[in-house]
């Protein structure tokens, strides 16, 4: 079950960057994001960029939240690098109003991360400095955490992609935060009842 959680939390995901956020400039202030933005600077696939960093936080998964999170990142971890590079790479594109293209995406992923964390695996990206934020004190909300980093990759989006990848950036995510806390809230109801 745990193997299942990961790999359709990561197809989720993938499928959101790859198919949704990328091709419509939406600058969410994750990992891929980071990655558009280094890409655009450097002239470089953003792709690449995305396993450059993705790798950089399993190894920090390693070091801070210990062998049972290790174990199942690096099974996101390669599933997220092999479904986003194949689908970055198929030409597929999902065009539609941007506004709605974030909110679309920002579920998709806030559903994927709640999948990946539910099995005690980081999604590789903020997510794994939430987590160990949230392992030295358990009162740390794990999504308003993902969020405020995610406006912070925001800023250097603003030169390199402009305002309106941005401001749309901004809505998905708190999206996707509400998205995370809310499936979480459910389960936790659904557990206790």
């Amino acid at each position: 079950m745990r193997i299942v959680k990961i790999l359709s939390g990561n197809l989720l995901m993938a499928l959101a960057y790859s198919f949704i956020t990328v091709p419509n400039d939406i600058v969410n202030g994750g990992v891929t994001s980071l990655a558009m933005i280094c890409a655009e600077l450097l002239g470089l696939d953003v792709a690449l960029c995305s396993n450059l960093f993705t790798v950089l936080l399993m190894i920090i998964c390693a070091v801070f939240l210990g062998k049972s999170y290790f174990m199942g990142t690096v099974y996101s971890c390669i599933a997220y690098m092999a479904l986003f590079t194949i689908f970055s790479h198929t030409g597929f594109e999902l065009h539609i109003f941007r506004p709605a293209a974030a909110i679309l995406a920002a579920v998709m992923v806030g559903a994927g991360y709640y999948l990946c964390m539910s099995a005690r695996s980081t999604a590789i990206g903020f997510d794994t400095i939430a987590l160990i934020l949230n392992k030295k004190d358990p009162r740390i909300n794990v999504a308003a955490v993902m969020c405020i980093i995610n406006i912070c990759v925001l800023i250097p989006g603003y030169f390199t992609l402009g305002l309106g990848s941005v401001l749309t950036g901004i809505m998905f995510a708190f999206v996707q935060s509400f998205t995370l806390n809310a499936i979480t809230r459910l389960r936790k109801r659904s557990h206790a009842g």
